[in-house]
């Protein structure tokens, strides 16, 4: 116990409108941290999309001010009041509010509820766990929702169609991609940087690459029949489109909101091709449901795939990192180690 350092943003505002931001690496006590039954001492963090919202200023992240954000952790128990957990125990936090309305991972320090916390799996290092973070455990969320709904890897290889990822050099995307590689899918990459990320993509077990703007405009509410199932990351039009393109009784998973938060479609590709839209939510996801999802990554998700589209900074680049993601210049997961 005692001082630990950790990214703080501090935000002045009037209604939804952010007058003015700050965001700083600064030295705290154990008195800034909010309620909670168990204390964790964070070894690491990531970069995520919505980090880096928080970290801009962006609004519509932030709930709480003065906020430590990051919305993932993983660490070790050093204290609780919660019997299941025990000094030591090596666990992980996806979401459940923190870097939003609870301080979060990106501090060498947390003090989190128990009841989402999950026990880290023995096969996989802290440093693997935080590489997965939000965006793995939200694909492999997306993944169990396509088998859920039928989409079955055999059925599409006979059909000779595959599963499209959109946004699939982002940090879902890209596990994304490989979880659904390892489990024997066809999958279809969709990025806007084809040249540069194209053989990234097919090293983490992509069959085909297409460019978003495939998918970018305003099409008919029916177009032809090219996908099995589908993990959206992207939304507004693009989700529009893969809805529209979606083969009969298939899936598609909506997990994001990189082009927005709007859909512009309309019945048909549910009426008359059966198509099922399902919505991906990480932060609420039941105890349950995390275990399942984290017992999945730790046997589903290729090791050296994880490796392949993983870099470690330490917490003084985090603010930066942050910018690079919003500007589009991050690809894979970006683990932040706080200790360093």
């Amino acid at each position: 116990m005692g001082d630990f350092r950790a990214i703080v943003i501090e935000q002045e505002t009037e209604g939804s409108r952010i007058l003015a931001h700050t965001a700083e690496a600064r030295q705290l006590t154990d008195a800034f941290l909010m309620p909670g039954d168990v204390t964790v001492a964070v070894e690491f963090s990531d970069v995520n999309y919505k980090d880096g919202l928080a970290i801009a200023g962006r609004p519509g992240v932030a709930r709480v001010s003065p906020l430590i954000p990051g919305i993932d952790l993983v660490g070790v128990v050093e204290s609780s009041e919660d019997p299941r957990w025990r000094p030591g125990d090596r666990v992980v936090l996806n979401g459940d509010g923190i870097g939003e309305s609870h301080h979060g991972g990106l501090a060498e320090r947390a003090r989190v509820r128990g009841d989402a916390l999950v026990r880290v799996p023995d096969t996989l290092l802290n440093e693997q766990a935080a590489a997965i973070g939000t965006a793995g455990f939200t694909a492999m969320l997306a993944v169990l929702a396509l088998e859920r709904n039928g989409v079955d890897p055999e059925q599409v290889h006979a059909s000779g169609s595959s599963v499209l990822v959109t946004g699939a050099a982002g940090g879902v995307g890209s596990v994304a991609v490989s979880l659904l590689a390892k489990l024997g899918y066809p999958v279809t990459a969709s990025t806007g940087r084809v040249e540069e990320l194209g053989g990234y993509l097919t090293d983490l077990g992509a069959t085909s690459i297409i460019d978003r703007a495939e998918l970018s405009d305003p099409g008919r509410p029916l177009q032809t029949q090219r996908w099995a199932g589908s993990i959206d990351s992207v939304g507004s039009t693009t989700l529009a489109n893969v809805l529209a393109q979606t083969s009969y009784g298939g899936t598609v998973a909506a997990c994001g909101l990189a082009q927005g938060a709007d859909l512009p479609t309309t019945v048909m590709p549910f009426i008359l091709r059966g198509v099922t839209l399902t919505g991906i939510n990480s932060v609420e996801a039941p105890p349950a449901l995390r275990e399942t999802a984290w017992r999945r990554i730790a046997t589903d998700l290729d090791e050296e795939a994880l490796a392949a589209m993983t870099r470690f900074i330490p917490l003084s680049e985090a603010i930066p990192a942050a910018a690079d993601i919003l500007a589009g210049r991050l690809h894979g997961r970006t683990v932040v180690d706080v200790r360093a």
